[in-house]
């Protein structure tokens, strides 16, 4: 069993070696590319959120229109 266990370590050692090399390999964005990436998101979200909000008002109205009629 002491075999398993050691044969166990040395591949988790491999492996946390093999993830920190990795790391090292990631280009990280700096901090002025992460705001204006952040900024994009935030309008094309809040414009997305204002654009379903139209096609609901007019669902909903549309909507409201046949249940009156019928």
């Amino acid at each position: 069993m002491d075999s398993n266990t050691t044969k166990t370590q040395k591949t988790k050692k491999s492996w946390f070696k093999g993830l920190k090399a990795e790391f090292k390999k990631v280009v990280w964005p700096d901090r002025p590319s992460i705001a204006k990436r952040t900024m994009v998101v935030i309008v094309v979200a809040s414009i997305l959120g204002v654009l379903i909000t139209i096609v609901d008002w007019f669902i909903q109205g549309g909507l409201e229109f046949f249940v009156y009629l019928f």
